[in-house]
């Protein structure tokens, strides 16, 4: 049987905002041109593989910005979740399960606690 912890509800907090803020990242970026600044087309075959890229018009000024802003948040939730005064409790590989556990608490099947197995 899996251990279970007893999250506080600030890390768990912490840690789905970690997620959100990261998936609101990702889809951004996806969205964005491939290049930030302004760049023509190019294409190279010299490699070990074939690189293709269409023109860029590069990232507006607001972009630029939300990109910086997500990159921030994502930045200081890392830290509070991996700094957070609970892992104190947790020396060595326990702390490496529970940060794992941590990790996917939004994964755990519905009807559970979600804060262990």
């Amino acid at each position: 049987m899996a251990a279970t912890y007893d999250f506080p509800s600030d890390l768990l907090a912490g840690q789905e905002e970690l997620h959100q803020v990261r998936a609101e990242l990702s889809a951004l970026l996806k969205r964005l041109p491939w290049s930030v600044e302004p760049r023509d087309a190019f294409s190279d075959d010299t490699g070990w593989r074939k690189v293709e890229r269409p023109a860029s018009p590069g990232w507006s000024a607001d972009e630029q910005a939300e990109v910086e802003k997500l990159r921030r948040r994502e930045r200081e939730l890392a830290v509070f979740v991996s700094t957070h005064r609970y892992w104190s409790e947790f020396p060595g590989p326990d702390g490496v399960a529970a940060r794992s556990r941590l990790k996917h608490v939004r994964d755990a099947p519905p009807g559970g606690s979600g804060q262990g197995s």
